[in-house]
């Protein structure tokens, strides 16, 4: 679960993230799905739109993307991502037995 902010309306939403260090442009690139929620199809009116995401971990601005036939809206942004990144091979084991 995540909160989704956008013109000063939160809303709590189920949200897959994940992301991947881009070498070309050397920024970190994170994106997910906004499982379909009625609130998030009113706030976002079918369209893209500026927002923030809060997760436990972290926070981000990004945006949001036209709504897929399913009514799922993408997330995407660039730079620091809203979740924890593994930063070591030891990060990595770690999180592969947890």
């Amino acid at each position: 679960m995540a909160t989704l902010v956008a013109d000063e309306v939160e809303l709590e939403v189920a949200v897959r993230l994940r992301g991947h260090f881009q070498p070309i442009d050397g920024y970190y690139h994170w994106y997910g799905r906004i499982k379909a929620d009625s609130r998030v199809s009113e706030l976002a009116g079918g369209k893209k739109r500026k927002v923030e995401i809060r997760t436990p971990e972290g926070h981000a601005h990004g945006e949001i993307s036209d709504p897929d036939p399913w009514d799922r809206y993408r997330i995407m942004g660039v730079s620091t991502p809203p979740f924890a990144v593994p930063t070591s091979l030891a990060d990595i084991a770690e999180d592969a037995q947890g």
